[in-house]
């Protein structure tokens, strides 16, 4: 997985109280999830930043059939599953990781919700959904029975259609996940500060810190 890049930030591993995987949108960077770490302003949090060749996780479309994002889709499958097996391995629990990441990287995120479901601290689908084709079916595992769940899109998002966004959200319920949605009526593709708001209190929780 060496062509995956990782940054990471915040207290050293022994000293973490949670740890939050951050995953950057097409054509982004670790960078730009550095700028969300610190907005999300969890310093007892370790964030670890992965970054995706030529800074896209797979090449088509979230709904282009899989086969057209093969096998990109699959290798950076993979080198999230490898970077929670080894948050695992190193002594935190599954409730103590947090999985997020904004359009692309959310969609990555959801993917790896079903694909390696545990009880997690939690997710931030800071609009995304579920990968695949129209007409996809996807697992409801319940090993995410309840994951805290923040899930966000828009009625008017060129790039997510909100009803990839409900879909995602029905599976992930149907999970037992605790889910929060807010499909916003027409908000443009970024990530708002409300978002912003509600994302910061789940990473507080998974923590254990006490919300503002």
């Amino acid at each position: 997985m060496s062509e995956y890049a990782l940054t990471v930030l915040g207290p050293e591993r022994d000293a973490a109280a949670a740890v939050c995987i951050l995953a950057h949108g097409r054509g982004g960077s670790p960078a730009d999830m550095a700028r969300l770490a610190a907005a999300l302003d969890a310093p007892e949090v370790r964030f670890l930043l992965p970054g995706a060749p030529g800074g896209t996780w797979y090449p088509e479309g979230f709904m282009a059939p899989f086969a057209a994002n093969e096998p990109w889709l699959g290798r950076s499958l993979a080198n999230h599953a490898a970077l929670i097996d080894g948050i695992v391995a190193s002594g935190y629990p599954a409730q103590r990781i947090v999985l997020g990441g904004f359009s692309q990287g959310a969609c990555l995120t959801a993917e790896t919700l079903v694909r390696l479901p545990h009880r997690y601290g939690g997710a931030l689908i800071l609009t995304g959904g579920l990968i695949g084709p129209p007409g996809t079916t996807w697992p409801a595992p319940p090993a995410l029975a309840g994951t805290p769940v923040y899930l966000t899109g828009s009625e008017t998002d060129p790039h997510v259609p909100p009803e990839r966004s409900r879909e995602t959200l029905q599976v992930l319920r149907d999970s037992g996940a605790a889910v929060e949605a807010r499909i916003f009526a027409a908000r443009p593709h970024v990530i708002t500060q409300e978002e912003l708001v509600r994302a910061r209190a789940l990473l507080r929780a998974a923590a254990g810190a006490p919300a503002p």
